[in-house]
Formats: structure tokens, sequence, C-alpha cells
């Protein structure tokens, strides 16, 4: 079947979320590290947590919940206008530096994101940098208000492109969101930032591990729950090789 549509997962995919690191640190020097890696954590399990709840509040509101927790929890006393300076990254992040690249690539077939992102703030990122020129679609899961790996996220496929599951290619580097796709039955290419060997050899150079190396062994390595990708990619620039053959 020939692959119609390529959709994207945006934070840690397309756009890098350890980008936020650079206002964190600014606000807060010498804790920026930590409150990022944490930040992040919290983020995704209040996506999981609320899914699970049946109590949907928008990316955004997330993202602000589990950055009130993260600077509560580590003890930072901070100003509104700090914190909004620090959400307001989000709308900002840094695309990784084979995105545009992968895109234009990719020109002819539908390519597509779908994110947990609020559409407020998904449609902010990609006017800021750029990428929306490279997109036709971008879609939030605020239209069935869960969260992926949710099947209901991954319905949003078919029902906005119009394609069918087996038509379509979903890429990811976040594992979570790469078993619940090949879960749902599309095809899947994990993006693998972090190899094992890199990793591994991380650790073993250090005394203590750091946040951002603990963020990497939770949550920047493949699941065992065998539901493994159709292909494992070290960047987005090898998507145009696969969907050409």
């Amino acid at each position: 079947m020939t692959i119609k549509a390529i959709v994207f997962d945006a934070y840690g995919t397309l756009y890098d979320v350890q980008s936020v690191s650079s206002i964190t640190e600014e606000k807060f020097p010498g804790k920026g590290e930590l409150i990022t890696q944490v930040w992040r954590l919290k983020q995704l399990e209040y996506t999981w947590l609320r899914s699970q709840m049946g109590a949907f509040h928008d990316f955004w509101a997330v993202s602000q919940e589990s950055l009130a927790y993260t600077l509560d929890c580590i003890g930072i006393p901070y100003e509104k206008t700090v914190f909004e300076e620090i959400m307001a990254k989000y709308r900002h992040l840094d695309p990784y530096a084979d995105s545009i690249s992968a895109l234009e690539a990719l020109k002819g077939r539908q390519r597509a994101i779908l994110s947990n992102g609020s559409q407020d703030m998904l449609d902010d990122l990609i006017r800021n940098t750029g990428l929306n020129a490279h997109l036709e679609a971008c879609i939030s899961v605020d239209a069935v208000q869960i969260f992926k790996p949710n099947n209901k996220a991954y319905e949003l496929i078919e029902e906005k492109l119009g394609v069918k599951p087996e038509e379509v290619l979903f890429v990811s580097s976040n594992a979570f969101d790469a078993c619940g796709a090949k879960n749902f039955g599309l095809k899947v290419a994990w993006i693998e930032r972090v190899t094992a060997e890199a990793l591994r050899a991380e650790i073993a150079g250090l005394d203590k591990v750091g946040p951002t190396t603990m963020f990497k062994i939770l949550r920047m390595r493949m699941e065992h729950f065998g539901m493994d990708p159709d292909y494992r990619l070290s960047s987005l620039n090898e998507l145009a090789g696969i969907v050409a053959s």
C-alpha cells in the first residue's frame, strides 16, 4: 500500500523540548536543567493521568499545572511574569536541525502533525518557526479531549486527512507514542535520538546520574511492550528514502 500521508509527533520529534532550558536557566540560574527535566516528566505524566481520569485539560493548562508542580516541588518562589515567560517558550520551541529539510523532501504527500498540544499553541509554534509552510495539516487532540497514546487520538488522522491507517507512516521520537501508534495499527518510524550505546557510555562516565541523563533513561529509549516500530531511524532525513521505496 502506498504511503499517502506522513504524520509527525511535534514535541521531541520535530521540536526540541529541551530548548526550554534556555529560559529556565536564564530565570533560575543553576536550576534550569532540573526544572527542564522534571517539568517535562510531569507534563507527560499529567496527560496520562488526566486521560485515565477522564478529566481533560488542554495541553497549555497541563503544561502550566506541571510547571507549577515543578517549581513548588523544588522550592523556587517565582513571579507571575516569570512563569508566563517560561510558558511562552512552548510557542517558540527550537525545531530540530533536520525538521525542515525532512519535511521539504517529503513534499508531494500529505504532511501533518498529530500532537497532544492544544490547537492554539501548535498553530502559534508552527507559524513562529516557519514549519507551517511545509505542512498540510496540524491536528490537535483537543478534538477528542484525550491524549495520546489513547486510540481515539490516532483516529483523528483518518478523520482529518481522509487516509486509511495502512496508508500512513507515523513518525515519533517518543517511545510511548510510537508504541501507541503501532498498537493502533499504523506503520511507525521511531526516531532514535539517543542510542543505547551512547546512553550506556554516558552513564558509565558519570559518578552521579543527573537530571538530563535520567530523562534520557526514562523517556528516550524504546519501551519493552512487544510493539516494535517498523523503522528505527537516526534522523528525520531518512524518511524520504523509506517513503520512496
